[in-house]
């Protein structure tokens, strides 16, 4: 099946934005129908074609699917693979969606949801152009990528809202739930997403489809990122008024002055509600995760494709995990700040179990478990 966005008009809401018709984004922290998940099989983000990565998906969909509704896209050839690997599990929580992407990234290409207090879901639909399109996108054929979010919404029996006529990927936003968005400014005023729009057109149009009033901009992300640095790797909400940031003290790390500066913006702002922020700081690993010269010759890259080298740095960031119902899943490196993340996010969800998974093979990829996982709001 190959649906191009233009056979999935029919299935947009047009003539309205979310803010007009009392929609707004929930926060990742309130109760969760579902969570949209994709199968990872592309050579040129998985080592090996996918071999190493997909155990950790299975530990992945054990966690989610024992607590709520997990939607896995997979295509027709891998389908097989994914059910064998999944067969020891209860399937009456996972459910198979035959809806062809180009990746694995459900966070960036799936549909952002928005609620209302009617009892009410609906998704926005972005123009996803793999992280830069032309200027600077990862890979050149995103087709299907850019396609797939209204179809996911509909498999749900989901309207989506368009907003196909603006770059965004999930991972660049982060909302509270009650009128606060965060990004950054490296990712959404880059050259790549919407050079055409200004700042305040570009705040304006997450106010318009994210039903926020205040837009937090953070100058920077995690260094070396290759989304243009997203926020999803740098920060996040645990509650309203209370969040975490990627941090160091090591002033020789590239990441120290990167911080220091989202920092400085959090100490100064105030949210929608005019509460000052609660920032529990939150530590990046001790040592460096780098591409090995094994992992990179196992990749297999296409034409126009984002290539990984030997001894690259990769935007390894233990805030890059998902909540979802009663869990908080985190991201371990092997490294010796793995304890001390798992400690500290414990104490910023005493009510939630917070569970580490390895992450080795997912960070290869470019992202981690955040990146992967698109909560599905209960209504």
């Amino acid at each position: 099946m190959r649906i191009s966005r233009e056979g999935c008009r029919d299935m947009l809401i047009k003539n309205t934005t979310p803010v007009d018709d009392g929609f707004y984004m929930p926060a990742e922290f309130a109760p969760h129908l579902g969570t949209f998940l994709i199968w990872p099989v592309r050579p040129g983000s998985w080592t090996n074609g996918g071999r190493e990565v997909q155990p950790v998906f299975v530990r992945l969909i054990e966690e989610i699917a024992a607590v709520e509704e997990l939607y896995l896209l997979v295509d027709e050839t891998h389908r097989v693979q994914a059910e064998a690997m999944l067969s020891h599990l209860p399937q009456e929580h996972i459910h198979y969606l035959a809806i062809p992407t180009d990746d694995a990234w459900a966070r960036d290409m799936g549909p952002t949801y928005v609620v209302d207090d009617k009892g009410s879901r609906c998704g926005v639909n972005w123009r996803f152009n793999a992280w830069g399109g032309a200027v600077d996108g990862l890979y050149p054929d995103f087709a299907r990528d850019d396609a797939a979010a209204p179809l996911m919404a509909d498999a749900l029996g989901d309207e989506c809202y368009d907003a196909s006529d603006f770059v965004l990927e999930g991972g660049s936003i982060h909302v509270d739930g009650e009128g606060t968005a965060v990004v950054t400014e490296a990712c959404l005023l880059s050259a790549g997403r919407n050079p055409q729009l200004s700042k305040a057109q570009i705040e304006q149009k997450l106010k318009d489809y994210l039903g926020v009033t205040k837009v937090i901009w953070l100058p920077r992300g995690i260094y070396n990122d290759e989304t243009n640095e997203h926020v999803d790797n740098v920060f996040a909400f645990i509650r309203p008024g209370e969040v975490v940031l990627a941090w160091t003290d090591d002033e020789k790390d590239p990441q120290y002055a990167l911080s220091q500066e989202d920092f400085a913006v959090l100490e100064r702002e105030t949210d929608a509600k005019g509460r000052k922020f609660v920032v529990h700081k939150l530590p990046i690993p001790a040592q460096p995760v780098c591409i090995t010269a094994e992992e990179a010759a196992s990749f297999a890259f296409v034409d126009g494709e984002d290539m990984r080298e030997p001894g690259e740095r990769l935007a390894a960031s233990y805030v890059n995990f998902y909540i979802c119902n009663g869990k908080v899943i985190v991201p371990q490196f092997g490294d010796a700040m793995d304890a001390e993340a798992l400690r500290i996010l414990g104490e910023c969800f005493p009510a939630r179990k917070v569970v580490g998974l390895p992450a080795r093979a997912v960070i290869v990829g470019g992202g981690n478990f955040h990146c992967l996982t698109q909560q599905i709001p209960a209504v």
